[in-house]
């Protein structure tokens, strides 16, 4: 029957007859990749089909305490006029502030803390620990540097700025090889050095000039450990109100136990300007603020890697393979917290 047909649909159109043979082969095809796990469009999956998604591979991650913390300050900022930084630290910190750092002087110190000999080790304690120990590995390759002595509850701005008769108002054209400013969190007492995994604190920061008028931010941070360790330090990307199960820690950074596997992380968060907003926010993160994108009842609770969206619950984190945000494919995740868990034992 199905030859009679395709023999009088070739006799009335050739083309026609072409059009639908090539059709149905595609459709089959498509079909057949399909069942062995191929990603293939939605269309032309049957609505019927399970679709069989292996579970995400867990990111082992431990927490440690980061007892440093800066971000940027209020007011505009500029290098004439100099830029404001609001530190918060756990523990008495010197800020030391490097204008015009030279980007390889910056990168060969982050390699000397990170690939010290033991004997050096043994000699001088952690690396890059003090002021003193950046200004030595940075070799002078930078125009100014001012420090400031920041309390463990001082919660104050500090205005940094070059001095007037460096005459330097931009730092050359692009591709440039120094970065604006260089920001160092140390600990000031040598006896809390021993008590913190994170010796350092390092954050580089543009600050728009003549040449380059983009707005002051961070660009990059990266903390030090005691080991000789660097990791560079990524915000995940996730809703003000969604704030997981239990109350954010700032200060905590979850970190893998293997160094060259993997980063810690840290939450940014909008500030809260009222009374008025700060009861909203509560309301809000008892709802729909706090739940999984998609089943929209538990909390969330993952975070995806490598795109770093924290958007799903423990539940749900096992059906995909895509990002339910950007549809990047899941490599990893690891929990914001391990409360559920222990929850469900119980």
């Amino acid at each position: 029957m199905a030859a009679v047909f395709l023999v009088t649909l070739y006799e009335y159109s050739p083309l026609f007859y072409i059009s639908v043979v090539s059709l149905c082969f595609v459709v089959t095809a498509a079909m057949v990749l399909g069942w062995f796990g191929f990603d293939v469009p939605v269309i032309l999956r049957s609505s019927d089909e399970t679709e069989s998604v292996l579970p995400t591979p867990e990111k082992r991650m431990v927490q440690v305490t980061n007892p440093f913390g800066l971000e940027m300050g209020s007011g505009l900022a500029s290098v004439p006029d100099g830029v404001s930084l609001r530190p918060c630290c756990l523990e008495p910190c010197v800020l030391s502030c490097f204008w015009g750092c030279g980007v390889q002087a910056l990168q060969a110190a982050l390699q000397t803390h990170q690939h010290g000999s033991r004997l050096q080790t043994h000699q001088h304690g952690s690396r890059l620990s003090t002021p003193q120990h950046f200004q030595d590995a940075l070799r002078s390759q930078y125009h100014h540097c001012q420090s400031f002595h920041i309390g463990p509850e001082d919660r104050d701005e500090r205005h940094t700025e070059m001095p007037p008769d460096q005459g330097v108002t931009d730092f050359g054209p692009l591709p440039r090889e120094r970065y604006p400013l260089v920001a160092v969190l140390t600990l000031a007492d040598p006896g809390a050095r021993d008590a913190y995994n994170i010796v350092a604190s390092v954050t580089v920061v543009h600050v728009p000039d003549d040449r380059y008028r983009l707005s002051a931010r961070i660009l990059f941070q990266y903390v030090l450990t005691s080991q000789g360790n660097v990791f560079d330090l990524k915000p995940l990307y996730m809703s003000a109100e969604s704030r997981g199960p239990g109350p954010p820690d700032q200060n905590q950074n979850p970190q893998p136990p293997e160094p060259q596997d993997g980063e810690p992380t840290r939450r940014e968060e909008s500030p809260r300007l009222g009374e008025e907003e700060e009861e909203e926010e509560e309301d809000w993160s008892e709802g729909r603020g706090r739940d999984c994108v998609v089943c929209q009842n538990a909390s969330v609770n993952r975070v995806l890697l490598p795109c770093r969206h924290a958007c799903v619950c423990d539940g749900c984190v096992s059906h995909f393979q895509h990002c339910p945000i950007c549809r990047a494919f899941v490599l990893e995740s690891f929990a914001l917290s391990q409360e559920p868990a222990e929850e469900e034992e119980e």
